[in-house]
């Protein structure tokens, strides 16, 4: 499905405009993106979803077409823009999925709101509390360095967006996952004016996101957690780390899947997700 076989709408929350698509009827289902996607990663899963619910598939502040603001891009900053999201169009709590820089987003909301959100679940990112095992993922992944200095990527990605997105959508398990229509949608998205800093600057937080997931931890989150990591990514990792941060989670490892669950394995993350929610029907 593309881009507009969904239901675009604008809310001004937070001072920032946030986009979303919204779907179906029922309790209100937040699906949060990762980075470099915008709510189109959820494009496969949002129809299957909305049979059940009201699903709200926002692009966070620096994506798509929300706003691109300077700053604000700490998960607690961010998480408010969703929550306000959330309330504004009248739903009184909310389950959140989140995935990649979503993942921090939702534990942040969920930390904040915890009587408001019914259920969490994230997808193959880990919930940081400890400073040497986040000095780990950047030996590992060197975007996270390199986005976190966004004046300069900036300078050499311009013009290049194209080759630099389709290095990390091509570390797949299934390369076809994302059709040339796909990452022509992205290029467009990140070729905009201010995207690829906005979007970048949610790096230049992350060591301002761990100091807040060390004081969020010391309370433990009690909604029920799903946690899923993708075979050739994080796969149990997520759920180790969500672990230390929730007493009631459960999940593991999605197969023949890389980083990206809901565009390579779209099927087995709703045959995990879709029992999950259910539990509250």
């Amino acid at each position: 499905m593309g881009f507009t076989d969904f239901d675009h709408h604008m809310a001004f929350v937070n001072g920032q405009q946030i986009h979303y698509v919204r779907a179906g009827e029922g309790p209100a289902v937040a699906l949060l993106h990762g980075w470099p996607q915008t709510w189109y990663m959820w494009r496969k899963v949002i129809p299957a979803l909305a049979e059940r619910y009201t699903v709200l598939a926002p692009d966070l502040r620096g994506f798509g077409q929300s706003s691109k603001p300077l700053d604000g891009y700490d998960k607690r900053t961010v998480a408010v823009d969703i929550y306000e999201l959330v309330r504004s169009l009248g739903f009184e709590d909310v389950a959140l999925v989140g995935h990649d820089m979503g993942g921090p987003t939702s534990y942040a909301y969920a930390c904040a709101h915890p009587d408001e959100v019914r259920r969490l679940c994230i997808l193959d990112v880990a919930i940081t509390i400890d400073e040497s095992e986040q000095a780990e993922y950047y030996k590992r992944l060197f975007h996270l360095s390199f986005n976190a200095e966004p004046d300069i990527a900036i300078q050499l990605v311009t013009g290049r967006e194209r080759e630099f997105l389709t290095h990390f959508y091509r570390r797949c398990y299934n390369p076809g996952a994302f059709s040339l229509e796909d990452i022509d949608e992205y290029v467009a998205a990140f070729s905009a004016p201010g995207a690829m800093r906005g979007s970048m600057a949610h790096y230049g937080a992350l060591p301002l996101d761990l100091k807040h997931n060390q004081e969020n931890a010391e309370t433990k989150l009690e909604m029920p957690v799903l946690a899923l990591g993708g075979a050739m990514s994080f796969g149990g990792g997520v759920k180790k780390s969500l672990e230390a941060v929730a007493n009631d989670v459960r999940g593991g490892v999605i197969q023949g899947c890389a980083h990206w669950i809901a565009e390579e394995q779209p099927e087995r993350l709703l045959e995990a997700l879709r029992p999950f929610l259910a539990e509250d029907d």
